[in-house]
């Protein structure tokens, strides 16, 4: 099969998969939004809404997924509102005609808003007890949060990939090399822990009586605590320092945060938008990003990122952020 091919991925593999494990999908495949992997939702034979994710082929071994779902499955044991795998005779990870995939309950939800400083302050209680299971021992298999990756190769990527306009070349690369320069030198992490890694809105649900559920473990990595919280920042300086703060008060009631991580969210932040970046040039061969990325290949877009590398180094230059008195 070739790397990250989803070619054969039919909807009948997609239920011959299903039925290997017993599982019966009395209605359609309801495909929901995910690029990297492809994921469905059905309804089983006893009435019960589920869902199932292929996952992309040779982006992580089995060792690496088995350890997702032990994570996931860690943190729902200690009560923590994380989904996770569905057991189907002590296993959670199956494979059918060269495709790793699990099954998850459905559990939906609406969208995290990031400005409310009384759901921040519930997320940051949320990612602290996640934190106080995370740091209880290191992951084995799954990749850390590193520069070589995320920014060395990744430019490699980006300029093998041949996407990059001539016109655009030298202004680009230029200030790529600079911003990758200034983020290795500041991203000197003294401790790390297992994260969730992708800590968006996007990736959190909320349920009005029930508060926040994570939904996906795909990007867990081992890394800095303070990746699970930054993303979740949004404004100018002061809105920001104003959300830390909110969300810090509930996180230290179940783990200590260390006021020089905040040191590092620039690093975090560029490395973010580098790897971004080439992960567009890397997926261009599967059919579905053409279609949900149609500017990406557009001088516009390399502008675009020119100006986007501008700002990120001057904002690698400005002073971090500092916890309110």
């Amino acid at each position: 099969m070739p790397v990250f091919d989803f070619s054969s991925l039919t909807p009948d593999l997609i239920l011959d998969g299903l039925d290997s494990v017993g599982c019966y999908a009395e209605s359609g495949l309801l495909a929901l939004n995910s690029y990297e992997n492809r994921v469905y939702q059905f309804q089983d034979e006893n009435g019960e809404r589920s869902v199932t994710k292929f996952y992309r082929p040779e982006r992580w071994s089995k060792a690496q997924i088995q350890e997702e779902h032990d994570f996931a499955i860690e943190l729902a044991d200690a009560e923590i509102p994380m989904i996770a795998p569905k057991r189907i005779d002590g296993q959670t990870l199956f494979e059918h005609q060269g495709y790793w995939f699990a099954l998850y309950p459905c559990r939906g939800g609406r969208i995290f808003e990031v400005d409310n400083l009384d759901q921040l302050e519930w997320m940051g209680r949320f990612v602290g007890r996640m934190h106080a299971i995370g740091a209880k021992q290191p992951f084995q298999h799954r990749l850390s949060i590193n520069t070589d990756e995320m920014l060395l190769e990744a430019r490699a990527t980006i300029e093998n990939s041949g996407f990059v306009p001539s016109t655009l070349q030298t202004a680009f690369f230029t200030v790529l090399d600079q911003v990758i320069a200034i983020a290795i030198e500041h991203y000197q992490p003294n401790t790390t822990l297992r994260l969730h890694g992708d800590c968006h809105a996007g990736n959190i649900l909320w349920r009005d009586e029930e508060g926040p559920h994570f939904v996906d473990l795909d990007d867990c990595r081992q890394g800095p605590a303070i990746q699970d919280l930054w993303m979740m920042l949004s404004g100018d300086r002061q809105q920001q320092l104003l959300q830390l703060d909110t969300m810090l008060m509930g996180y230290e009631e179940f783990f200590s945060f260390e006021p020089s991580e905040l040191a590092l969210i620039e690093s975090l932040r560029t490395m973010r938008l580098v790897n971004y970046i080439a992960w567009l040039c890397k997926r261009w061969q599967d059919p579905a990003f053409p279609r949900s990325f149609p500017w990406f290949n557009t001088e516009k877009y390399w502008e675009q990122q020119v100006l986007v590398l501008k700002e990120q180094h001057a904002a690698l230059q400005q002073p971090p952020l500092s916890l309110i008195p």
